[in-house]
This record gives structure tokens, C-alpha cells and sequence, in this order.
């Protein structure tokens, strides 16, 4: 009779160094995002707009930082100053090193009411991080489709003012000017801190 003992234990030697090896493997894989991961589904940061010092910009005037960008006009009243207040009380909670290397990119969807001067007015009172700018009917368009994003203009009422329909997400680029995050208004504060504290250590 032949003994089959070596012959089990050499299978179970082998599955359980196969599964050591797995385990291994899963350990030592990047954690999941807790915010939108977006990277390989959007295109690299790219632009030409005209800045709040009503300077032609262009992303590689941003480059070497962590951007989160932003569409909206200062005219907004709900989702804009939500939006940019919730990003400048997280800017608050990351470290100062870590402040002085993230940017928000706030574009203007209403060029004709949000000149360079109006921009920056409203920009400044979220934070030193946060810059305006917008463009022209084309410059706009093709940053917007770039990203998927569509913006549109209410009837004017009688004294002229007009509500401009946009989306409320913000993109997150690396330090590269590659997409990374989608950040939406339904992710916790706690996640988007955590998020951008590991972007902005990559």
C-alpha cells in the first residue's frame, strides 16, 4: 500500500502558500477612494481661459499642485458659495503645508456679468487658494465638454437677471494635472479631507 500522506501534504503546502501569497498581494494594493475615483475615465487638466488679473491662463500655469475645479457664476445663490464655503472649511482642516499646496480653480459659466474684477472679488472672500476665471462662448464650451459638463441660461426677468443652470460636482487633479477624484455634494466632509490629505501626498 502506498502512502499518500507526503503527497497531501505537499497539495497543502502549496494551496497555503498560495493563499499566503494572495493575501499578501490584497495587503499590499492601494485602498479604495472614498470619493468618486475618476482616474483613466477623464482627460488630463487642460484650458486656455483668462484669469482674475484678466491674464490669458493656462493649466500649466496651475501645474505642481493638487486642483480641485469648480463651474459656477457669482450670481449663484445657493450652490456656488455651499460649495466653495464646504471647500474652504476643508482646506482649513488639512495641515499648513498641505493648504499651500492645494488650488481651487473656480470658472465662471457667466462671462458676461463675471469680469476678471468681480471674480476675484468673490473668490477672495473663500481663501488664498482660490482663484476665477472664466472665457468666451468657446473657451467655455470646450472645457465643459471635456468633462461632460453642461450649463445653460434662465429667461431674463424684467430687470435683467437670469438664473444659470450648472453642475455642482468638483473635479480633483494630481500634481501631474491627471484626473483622480470626482467629488459630489453627498460625500461626507471626512472622506473628501482624507481623499485629498492622500492626494496631496502622492
Amino acid at each position: 500500500m502506498h502512502n499518500t500522506l507526503p503527497n497531501t501534504l505537499h497539495k497543502t503546502g502549496c494551496k497555503t502558500a498560495l493563499l499566503s501569497g494572495i493575501l499578501w498581494l490584497a495587503g499590499c494594493s492601494d485602498p479604495a477612494w472614498q470619493t468618486k475615483d475618476i482616474s483613466g475615465l477623464m482627460p488630463p487638466l487642460e484650458f486656455e481661459l483668462i484669469s482674475e488679473e484678466a491674464e490669458p491662463v493656462s493649466e500649466a500655469d496651475y501645474a505642481g499642485e493638487v486642483t480641485l475645479l469648480f463651474f459656477g457664476f457669482t450670481h449663484c445663490p445657493h450652490i456656488c458659495p455651499a460649495t466653495l464655503a464646504n471647500l474652504a472649511a476643508i482646506s482649513g482642516e488639512l495641515d499648513e503645508a498641505a493648504q499651500d499646496d492645494l488650488q481651487v480653480l473656480f470658472v465662471s459659466v457667466d462671462p458676461n456679468r463675471d469680469d476678471p474684477a468681480t471674480l476675484r472679488e468673490y473668490t477672495d472672500a473663500f481663501g488664498p487658494e482660490f482663484t476665477g476665471l472664466t472665457g468666451d462662448e468657446d473657451a467655455l464650451e470646450a472645457l465643459t465638454r471635456r468633462y461632460r459638463v453642461t450649463y445653460g441660461y434662465g429667461k431674463k426677468d424684467d430687470a435683467g437677471n437670469y438664473d444659470v443652470s450648472h453642475s455642482n460636482a468638483v473635479f480633483a487633479f494630481d500634481r501631474n494635472g491627471e484626473a483622480q477624484l470626482l467629488i459630489r455634494e453627498s460625500d461626507p466632509k471626512e472622506a473628501i479631507v482624507a481623499d485629498l490629505n492622500r492626494l496631496l501626498e502622492i
